[in-house]
């Protein structure tokens, strides 16, 4: 009952606020996220310090023909991406809040959708439960993009909806064969992560399933060669959508390799194992030298995403216990320190005539010194410098990979050098040398530090405390790893 709380108490508040007048509904979608987190940090309170299995667990047949669940659980793993997604979720409506929209109510109940939709694929313990939730996200982003975006808004919602249409139905295929082809010698149809766990897949079913799941995976987060989407739709998002987009749901899929793909076709994933580095490795090396050559704060902070979730892959596909905790604290991490910078870029773009090219910013420190302290903190968090939780993330992913596969963390190792040049250029940029034409002479305000400061103080905390994360999340992260680890013990 707390999970089925948890995850349709947005959709609720959504269809509320559209009753009720403008200016008392946004208010109230707002006080309903900050709700929502609170119960997310109530959940987190009353989870084992020291970790443990599934916790809430809801699990009702849903359409019994076909072996479907109505299945719900909270481990360690889970634990952390939905106190992420409320917390930001929590920031962005706030921040939504504090502007003017064409059709509000209509807008907010599209954003609370959203919400319930990503709880649902974070808690789902069923493959079609989390396929349903899975695909039930680009209903109120299409929306969100093509209702409310910038200029290029139609071409923008076009492809993000082609690409990830096209992985979502592979996806959906991926997952009938699963439960169909795991359902052998008179057992029958199951799509419980429960059961899938303890059947038996043919290694060259496990083959084309993994590569369908990791194509709609891939475009989700997303990742080179398939993340076409992904410049079009940060250029036309809404500020306040595009935290969520990039912050929250590139998550999504990275945490579909670790809750259905490794625990499911173990040997799919020690067979393409070297591919999945190697898409890493691209990644993380793509994302940041395109991350260097952009003028867009958007864009900058875009493809230095496609590179922190090559790091995300990396830690995973090294297939060591410490490479995939480092991952999924690398998840946590790059949701907080992505949210911020969104929302950062956004108070710059203010003080630069509402332009967010960085040429046309400069000299904003000496005119802003909290705002640029804030942004040097985020700054150092992104390019992983000791002190900040995003510095022990990725020593354990490298510990992880170097442990795997040497050259290959070698070469990735080149991304830590390469984000340091291009989030220093970034904040050189934008708080130093010339003042820009039209940049405006004023402080942070109340509002933008209210917004700011939380997330560096989360940084700043894990940073010095990251067992505060790690303990809890460390049984569910080895657990997912147990069943490829038994393969290459063969």
């Amino acid at each position: 009952m707390a999970l089925t709380i948890l995850v349709f108490l947005p959709l609720a508040a959504g269809l509320l606020q559209a009753f009720m007048p403008r200016p008392l509904a946004k208010w109230f979608a707002a006080s309903s996220a900050v709700g929502v987190l609170g119960y997310s940090i109530a959940l987190l309170i009353n989870y084992p310090s020291s970790g443990g299995g599934l916790k809430w667990v809801v699990d009702e047949t849903w359409i019994e023909e076909l072996g479907i669940h109505y299945s719900l659980g909270v481990d360690g793993m889970s634990l952390f991406l939905i106190l992420l997604t409320t917390i930001l979720w929590a920031a962005a409506t706030i921040a939504a809040a504090l502007r003017e929209w064409d059709q509000p109510r209509l807008f907010f109940f599209h954003l609370m959708l959203a919400e319930t939709a990503v709880l649902g694929a974070f808690v789902a313990q069923d493959v079609a439960l989390f396929v349903f939730f899975f695909d039930l996200m680009l209903v109120p982003f299409y929306f969100l993009i093509g209702t409310w975006g910038g200029p290029e808004r139609v071409r923008a919602t076009t492809k993000f909806v082609i690409y990830t249409l096209v992985g979502s139905l592979l996806m959906l295929a991926a997952a009938v064969a699963l439960g169909v082809l795991s359902a052998s010698g008179g057992q029958e149809i199951s799509f419980n992560l429960s059961d899938l766990t303890q059947r038996t897949l043919s290694e060259g079913s496990q083959s084309w399933i993994f590569l369908l799941f990791a194509l709609a995976f891939l475009v989700k987060m997303p990742a080179f060669p398939v993340h076409g989407w992904m410049p079009d739709a940060y250029r036309n998002a809404p500020l306040p959508v595009l935290v969520l987009l990039s912050g929250v749901l590139s998550k999504v899929g990275a945490y579909g390799f670790l809750r259905i793909v490794l625990p499911t076709m173990p040997d799919g994933a020690e067979r393409f194992q070297e591919l999945m580095i190697v898409i890493a490795v691209v990644s993380i090396l793509y994302g940041s030298v395109l991350a260097f050559a952009q003028d867009e704060a958007r864009l900058v902070v875009g493809y230095s995403s496609i590179a922190q979730l090559g790091f995300i892959t990396l830690g995973i596909f090294s297939l060591d216990p410490r490479g995939a905790q480092g991952a999924v604290f690398q998840m946590f991490n790059h949701g907080i320190v992505v949210a911020a910078l969104f929302f950062i870029i956004g108070a710059l773009a203010l003080r630069a005539g509402g332009s967010e090219l960085l040429s046309r910013m400069g000299g904003i420190a000496t005119r802003a010194p909290v705002l640029a302290a804030l942004f040097l903190i985020v700054a150092f968090a992104t390019l992983a410098m000791p002190g900040s939780a995003n510095f022990v993330g990725e020593l354990y992913i490298l510990f992880g990979i170097f442990d795997a596969k040497l050259a290959y963390g070698l070469v990735a190792s080149a991304g830590v050098v390469l984000a340091a040049v291009y989030m220093i250029r970034m904040y050189q940029r934008s708080m130093h040398n010339n003042v820009g034409a039209g940049v405006g002479s004023f402080e942070a305000r109340r509002a933008e530090v209210a917004l700011i400061a939380p997330f560096v103080a989360i940084v700043i905390a894990l940073g010095v405390y990251p067992n505060f994360f790690l303990t809890r999340s460390e049984r569910a992260t080895t657990a997912a790893l147990q069943q490829t680890e038994q393969v290459a013990e063969r």
